[in-house]
């Protein structure tokens, strides 16, 4: 008799609270153990739901890392699954619900995953009737690669607009070549700072080509900020359609591109010039649930007048702690969406009470990712959230205020001021030869994870702070105390 959902998430539970929590990193004979098992070839008769069963609670699973479990994983800021988003995710899986389209006789999914982006939207002080447009992604990849190519979309459009006689082209119709001519652009540029790999990523995915990207540093003490002078010089530039890419924040420091005033400003570029604002936030949109208070003066700073953009992108994972592939779009041009993203060989509208998935995004065959998404912000609220990202900024800055006094590590960017702080750490060891090995001697124990960059040329840490299961004082001891153990076994 096949098992029920029931016994299967208590079978799961119980695997999960066997494992270590205390350690990052499974040993690394389990890992070799997990990947010696995996079969060569495929077997004729299958092995059966017990075999399969014992086979990957056994072998596999001790081989997974932890981010999950363990409030020491500082890579890729993955986050740490709460328990309302895990209870969701099992049922996504047990009732395996098609989100492509709006079927209000036949589920009710469609309108979990609308309620689900108008809770997120009343979390980050998005209005609503603003930004009508909004689907949910399997991350913030997916996100950029909709806001490039609405941005593509409406640029050459408005530039076409602009001409004499005017015109007003489509590439969701013609394709990129056509409508440029007709729009008499030469060329699109995408103008940003320190740009997410992502983006770079998206720009290929979208026909304008890891080429398109003009990076207009403000200075080198702040690498990361626009410099508005020379981005009105670009956007004067004729010929060229232009998209304005603003980081919310920096990959490497969770740094903001612009300033609340400067957002505004190169609100007013962009009006003036026919240029769209994409802001990718999956580093920073979830600090506008923060208080504007003299601790975080500086991060609210930064992300007060991001709803000026044109489309906005995000990773629920990163605050909402939902499993690892969710993210979510923002837009205020639904229409423009909708029919950049037509599921149909001609334009056709949606005239749905809820628009239709199958013309938002690039799947057509989606999950219903937006439960766990739902679950977990209806289970915890908007103080929950708040505080627990007040919690993360206190142990990156508790982290930064350790290193910025060690004489063996150097705290990046240089003078940095602690307030500035916000949810990522980013160092380097003073010494050169230490600093090139230092990710592996931290990772050495397996207590703690962290991920390796660059920054100026060289090798850099990176502690990013995004699970829920954070306490600072116990976290940041446990870091201090592998860094300090790194410096004693060089002495030894």
């Amino acid at each position: 008799m096949p098992l029920s959902l029931n016994e299967f998430i208590s079978t799961i539970e119980s695997r999960r609270n066997e494992l270590d929590s205390q350690t990052a990193l499974p040993p690394i004979p389990a890992i070799a153990h997990a990947e010696a098992s995996l079969p060569r070839s495929l077997p004729e008769i299958g092995m059966g739901l017990d075999s399969i069963k014992k086979h990957i609670l056994d072998d596999l699973l001790p081989g997974f890392n932890k981010p999950n479990l363990s409030g020491n994983y500082y890579g890729f800021i993955i986050g740490g699954t709460t328990e309302a988003a895990l209870f969701a995710d099992y049922l996504v899986s047990g009732f395996d619900q098609n989100v492509q389209t709006y079927m209000p006789q036949e589920t009710v999914a469609g309108a979990i995953e609308d309620a689900a982006l108008r809770l997120l939207q009343q979390l980050l002080s998005i209005e609503e009737s603003e930004f009508l447009g909004k689907i949910i992604t399997t991350g913030a990849t997916s996100s950029n690669i909709l806001g490039l190519a609405l941005g593509r979309e409406f640029a050459i459009a408005e530039a076409g607009r602009r001409k004499v006689p005017p015109s007003s082209p489509s590439v969701a119709q013609l394709g990129v070549f056509k409508a440029c001519a007709e729009a008499g652009v030469r060329k699109v540029q995408i103008l940003t700072t320190l740009p997410h790999s992502s983006l770079y990523k998206a720009a290929s995915v979208v026909g304008l080509g890891r080429n398109s990207f003009v990076t207009l540093p403000l200075s080198d003490e702040e690498p990361w900020r626009f410099d508005l002078d020379a981005l009105e010089r670009h956007l004067k530039l004729p010929g060229l359609a232009h998209i304005i890419s603003i980081s919310a924040g920096e990959v490497n420091t969770g740094r903001f591109a612009a300033s609340q005033e400067e957002v505004v400003r190169i609100r007013a570029l962009a009006d003036k010039y026919g240029a769209w604002i994409h802001v990718d936030g999956a580093f920073g949109l979830q600090a506008r649930v923060l208080n504007p208070d003299p601790a975080h003066k500086s991060i609210v700073d930064g992300i007060q007048a991001i709803h000026l953009a044109d489309s906005l992108t995000g990773d629920a994972h990163k605050l909402l702690n939902v499993p690892y592939d969710c993210g979510f779009f923002f837009t205020k041009h639904l229409a423009l969406q909708q029919a950049v993203f037509q599921n149909n060989a001609s334009v056709i509208p949606d005239t749905s009470v809820i628009p239709s998935a199958h013309n938002l995004g690039i799947e057509n065959s989606r999950r219903l990712r937006a439960l766990p998404l739902y679950s977990s912000l209806l289970a915890y609220g908007r103080v929950w959230h708040r505080e627990l990202l007040e919690r993360q900024i206190e142990l990156a800055r508790s982290i930064a205020a350790y290193i910025q006094g060690s004489e063996s590590f150097e705290l990046l960017p240089r003078n940095t001021d602690l307030r500035d702080v916000y949810m990522i750490v980013l160092f380097r060891a003073r010494s050169t030869a230490l600093n090139k090995e230092l990710v592996s001697k931290i990772n050495a124990s397996r207590v703690m994870y962290v991920s390796g960059t660059q920054w100026e040329g060289a090798p850099a840490v990176r502690i990013a702070v995004s699970t829920w299961r954070v306490d600072v004082q116990r976290d940041s001891a446990r870091v201090i105390a592998e860094l300090e153990r790194v410096l004693q076994d060089l002495e030894d």
